[in-house]
């Protein structure tokens, strides 16, 4: 029985996913978690960290010497610096850091504005995309962007520890912000921008739809158990590796409730939103995948849940309370400094009023942003994420949103995506 694996380093842990490549049926599960370090906006991990939890979370399927073929799914956005031996120079920058908002803004006027972001790479750049942070790192620690040889994004640096390979695939690429879905290229006019001075050479080659990044290196198997010289697909972002997993049609919504929310869907042509709500992704097969993001969903109810002392679920049937759950600031709205508010409380408020409220701040927020892709109008809502477990988030989403909810059996799709990748590449 041929086996398959697929990764999902996200932010706070690694999953790994172990299947069976003739049944395409799950055989093994394993897990390690990893901390995310700073404060103030701040949000970062050393890569090192992730490279021990795949360790870990491999080790922890008791398979790891069986499989037959692997691929990595990351967090999309992250920014790894690295020396030419491939080492990282600081801890990479995470999606959710908020620090880069002013050098976005300040690239989004460089390059003509949103308008032109949009036409020629298909994303607007918030304080989240690649291209910000790099910007951010060469005007804060110029020292360190300096001597930076190589940029990658987590899943590229991952997949790199494993095959020596400096490859990544066009939908996590079209998440930096100098990669463009228009012309499945790199945007020389963004690379050569004042605040970014990057070149080719310092960034991966983007593979397409089904392409094998290379083999796994001896160095990579002794360290993580794996057999040497088994295929590894060239891995993807998160959001693409869950839509791979769903086996996603065009049109069809997507809500995703995790330490962010997102919302997306499958388009057979770019997307581009100059107010940049919308991110125009590419996918891993080949499609689009427009989405929008927020900072705050599931952390934003549990945090809400423990200071009130209740139960996630122990919510009101109704309130007159607002919640505004913006405790990293937010993505979309665009508010990188935004702080959380409540409003409409009275004397006879009860607790579960306002975590209700949370819950519909946080929702709120995602079907505003759905309403702006292009979906069908009467098509059921496919909900996932660690959230689509829970009674009170179902319940506010079809509420809120009118259409059927649809919540698959599956729990973790990013690693499913990431095995289906690995599944091709093997066969």
């Amino acid at each position: 029985m041929p086996l398959v694996a697929g990764v999902d380093s996200s932010t706070q842990s690694t999953k790994v996913l172990v299947v069976d490549a003739d049944s395409l049926g799950i055989v093994a599960v394993g897990h390690a978690p990893h901390a995310v370090d700073g404060g103030h906006g701040a949000r970062e991990t050393h890569p090192d960290v992730w490279w021990r939890a795949l360790a870990a979370a491999l080790s922890s399927t008791g398979l790891a010497g069986e499989i037959d073929a692997i691929s990595v799914a990351g967090q999309q956005h992250g920014l790894v610096v690295t020396d030419d031996a491939g080492r990282p120079l600081r801890p990479a920058m995470l999606w959710n850091d908020t620090r880069a908002a002013p050098d976005a803004s300040t690239l989004v006027r460089a390059l003509g504005g949103p308008d032109a972001w949009a036409g020629h790479v298909g994303v607007v750049p918030l304080a989240a995309f690649t291209v910000s942070k790099w910007a951010w790192l060469r005007r804060v620690e110029p020292d360190v962007a300096a001597a930076t040889v190589h940029v990658r994004l987590p899943h590229d640096w991952l997949t790199q520890q494993l095959t020596g390979a400096a490859v990544t695939d066009r939908g996590d690429a079209s998440g930096t912000g100098w990669w463009s879905t228009h012309t499945e290229d790199y945007v020389e006019r963004v690379l050569a921008l004042p605040t970014v001075d990057l070149h080719r050479e310092q960034l991966p080659e983007v593979l397409g739809p089904g392409s094998r990044a290379g083999v796994v290196s001896d160095t990579a198997a002794a360290d993580l158990g794996l057999r040497p010289g088994i295929p590894v697909g060239a891995g993807t972002g998160d959001n693409m590796a869950t839509a791979l997993g769903l086996t996603a049609d065009v049109g069809q919504p997507v809500m995703s409730l995790g330490t962010s929310g997102t919302v997306f869907t499958v388009a057979e042509r770019p997307v581009a939103d100059p107010t940049g709500r919308v991110a125009g992704f590419a996918d891993a097969t080949g499609r689009y995948l427009p989405l929008a993001c927020t900072l705050n969903c599931t952390l934003a109810v549990d945090q809400v849940a423990t200071w009130l002392g209740l139960d996630r679920e122990d919510v009101a049937d109704s309130t007159d309370v607002t919640v505004l759950p913006y405790f990293d600031g937010e993505r979309t709205p665009n508010l990188p400094d935004a702080t959380a508010s409540i409003a409409g409380l009275t004397h006879t408020t009860t607790p579960q009023e306002i975590l209700l409220a949370t819950y519909i701040g946080a929702v709120q927020s995602l079907l505003d942003a759905l309403a702006l892709l292009p979906v069908a109008d009467a098509a059921p809502l496919t909900l996932v994420g660690g959230g689509s477990r829970g009674k009170a988030w179902r319940t506010v989403v079809e509420r809120l949103s009118g259409r059927e909810v649809l919540v698959p059996e599956l729990d973790e799709l990013v690693a499913y995506g990431a095995a289906r990748q690995a599944h091709g590449v093997l066969t």
